[in-house]
């Protein structure tokens, strides 16, 4: 298990009461552990409030909840979700300088801010639900112990000018994520929600292994192993989120070679009653 000064750096745990009204950030770029070169908060608004805002980073909204009216550079758009775990967000991305303005049209409205530093140009974009896909992952796979469904709102093939990756995981009850475990050179962080408020899983991070709950946030340093798990009978989402290095972006991971094997559909694991360890 991970030494409790590590585990204070790397999982942040102070939020697991619920995030209060108005904008509460959780993690800052250039803090001094942990840095993973990106800011990320959480916005709660509730209806009629609203923000207008000219951003001084490069940053995207995540809408988590609720209904909203949005107006970005003079066009206006209307956003809805009802659920983490069955519709796909809606991500508004926009550039340094850019001017936003958010309303809440719901009692209750969440989105996940995430920005860091970007001079680079390119035009605000709202990736509504039906640009990003689902796709499923680890089927027909180690009997089926980590399928999963997977959500890229964008990278480098859509904002090569970007600073950083978004997506999300649902993960499925007593399944893994993020497996088999692989890394990559770019810093990550991940935001945990689950379908139960009483919901947990682990996270490992290398050879440490965190207990994650409802609103806790995970901040994974370049070239660690980061596989994940739900406990049974909860679903866990968590939005992740790569900050690209300069000169070299996130593209992808490398899975670690002692367990490549798993991905070999062949090859299915030991079962009860088997001799065989594959």
């Amino acid at each position: 298990m991970a030494d409790s000064t590590h585990a204070s750096a790397a999982l942040i745990t102070r939020h697991r009461r619920g995030f209060p009204r108005g904008l509460t950030w959780v993690t800052r770029e250039g803090e001094a552990e942990l840095d993973t070169g990106l800011d990320f908060g959480l916005h709660r608004m509730g209806r009629g409030e609203s923000f207008s805002h000219r951003t001084a980073k490069e940053t995207a909204w995540v809408l988590l909840s609720g209904q909203a009216e949005v107006e970005l550079e003079g066009a206006r758009a209307s956003l809805a979700r009802a659920s983490l775990f069955d519709e796909a967000p809606t991500v508004v991305h926009v550039p340094v300088g850019a001017q936003v303005r958010i309303e809440a049209t719901s009692e209750e409205v969440e989105w996940a801010v995430v920005s860091a530093t970007n001079p680079n140009a390119f035009a605000p974009r709202i990736f509504f639900p039906r640009d990003i896909q689902d796709e499923l992952r680890g089927k027909g796979l180690v009997q089926d112990a980590a399928v999963r469904t997977v959500r890229l709102a964008f990278d480098t093939t859509h904002r090569p000018e970007g600073a950083f990756v978004v997506g999300e995981v649902i993960n499925s009850p007593g399944r893994w994520s993020s497996y088999p475990p692989h890394h990559h050179a770019q810093t990550e962080l991940y935001h945990y929600r689950f379908t139960l408020p009483q919901g947990y899983g682990h996270a490992e991070l290398g050879d440490d292994v965190y207990k994650v709950k409802q609103y806790d946030t995970v901040k994974i340093l370049g070239g660690v192993d980061h596989p994940q798990v739900s406990a049974p009978g909860y679903g866990m989402y968590y939005l992740w989120v790569v900050r690209h290095q300069p000169g070299n972006p996130y593209r992808g991971f490398e899975f670690t070679e002692e367990h490549r094997w798993v991905l070999d559909a062949q090859q299915q694991g030991w079962k009860p009653g088997s001799t065989k360890g594959q």
